[in-house]
């Protein structure tokens, strides 16, 4: 995805924004929005928003997983399941 295609000035933003949002929704891409020249927020569609969210959570999920691996908060499945039994009795 080139960004260099998806930028807008505020004032192209205020003067079409029912096609700035239709085009979010066709392309799926972000929109960077600038002022005074300056790259000031990046728009994007609700599903696309939605999906980045997905995305970072399982990031985050990973992220996690590997630093209990690392610190060796891990065990077995087996090992696992007989404390669980051990617990339950």
């Amino acid at each position: 995805m080139r960004l260099e295609n998806r930028v807008r000035s505020v004032s192209y933003l205020k003067a079409h924004a029912a096609e700035v949002l239709r085009d979010l929704a066709e392309r799926q891409e972000p929109l960077i929005v600038t002022q005074n020249g300056e790259a000031r927020a990046v728009l994007l569609d609700v599903a696309a928003f939605d999906q980045l969210q997905e995305t970072v959570a399982l990031v985050k999920l990973m992220s996690l997983a590997d630093r209990q691996l690392t610190d060796g908060m891990v065990q077995t499945a087996a090992d696992a399941v007989a404390a669980f039994r051990g617990a339950a009795e």
